[in-house]
């Protein structure tokens, strides 16, 4: 099974360059079920993996004037804010066992996993519908609605791990009225100053097994350089239906496995 992981692991880069986000739908079930990581360390990692990638594919991005530094910056603070604080206090302050009902145990894990599924479900129906890429004839930049976006994402990004970059984008285009390429660009680099800012609270927490963690990445790397250079040539309302279809599968197993 780690075989398949460590295989697995291009697949998070790939998608991340082909779709400015997604990494941590991968990573996330990959860590848990392949690595078999308990959830909280596979949120940590995750946080790791996916930051670094982002930041590896953002830096082409911003070659290509397709990053705005400004609005990245924005909107990342209070993300970063809410990030670190979610994993540095509340993540470890959530008991192990949340409460019991009958025969039914509703754990820690199960709040994580469940949410994370929960998540990637409502991320599937967008992509699924094959719509075209998100656009915005409002080019008023709605500050406040920035920050407040950045807060939620930060706060939802620490819980489970996750980037939250197609909450990301669609965000960046509506309240910004970034291009659609250039939304994609600036959530790379939003996701990866979240996620690794996130990742230093749980340093203060828990102990890292790096020789692990940076081959992963590594290969997360191999894969967002692939997806770069693909993204020019493939359609990608094709690529995200398909992978709305794969993300609403793995989601519906989550719940499922954690569940019964």
């Amino acid at each position: 099974m780690e075989f398949f992981g460590y295989l697995a692991s291009i697949l998070i880069g790939l998608i991340l360059g082909l779709l400015g986000g997604g990494g941590s739908i991968l990573s996330i079930p990959i860590l848990v079920y392949l690595f078999h990581l308990e959830p909280v360390q596979a949120s940590a990692y995750s946080l790791f993996i996916v930051g670094i990638t982002s930041l590896a594919g953002a830096i082409p991005k911003y070659r290509e004037h397709l990053v705005n530094l400004r609005t990245g910056i924005l909107f990342g603070i209070p993300s970063i804010i809410s990030i670190f604080c979610t994993r540095r206090w509340i993540v470890p302050a959530i008991p192990e066992i949340i409460f019991i009902s009958g025969d039914f145990i509703f754990t820690k894990r199960l709040l994580l996993l469940g949410l994370f599924a929960v998540l990637m479900v409502l991320a599937a129906i967008p992509m699924m519908r094959g719509k075209k890429s998100p656009t915005s004839t409002n080019q008023k930049f709605r500050t406040f609605l920035v920050i407040v976006e950045g807060a939620l994402i930060g706060f939802l990004t620490g819980l489970v791990g996750a980037g939250g970059g197609f909450l990301i984008i669609p965000a960046l285009v509506f309240l910004t009225g970034l291009p659609f390429k250039t939304a994609v660009g600036t959530s790379l680099f939003i996701i990866s100053i979240n996620s690794l800012l996130g990742f230093a609270g749980d340093l203060m927490n828990y102990s890292m097994d790096w020789p692990f963690l940076l081959s992963v990445s590594a290969l997360a790397i191999v894969g967002i350089i692939i997806g770069n250079r693909l993204s020019h040539h493939i359609a990608g309302n094709n690529l995200k239906r398909a992978f709305g279809w794969i993300t609403l599968g793995m989601g519906c197993y989550i719940l499922f496995r954690e569940v019964f």
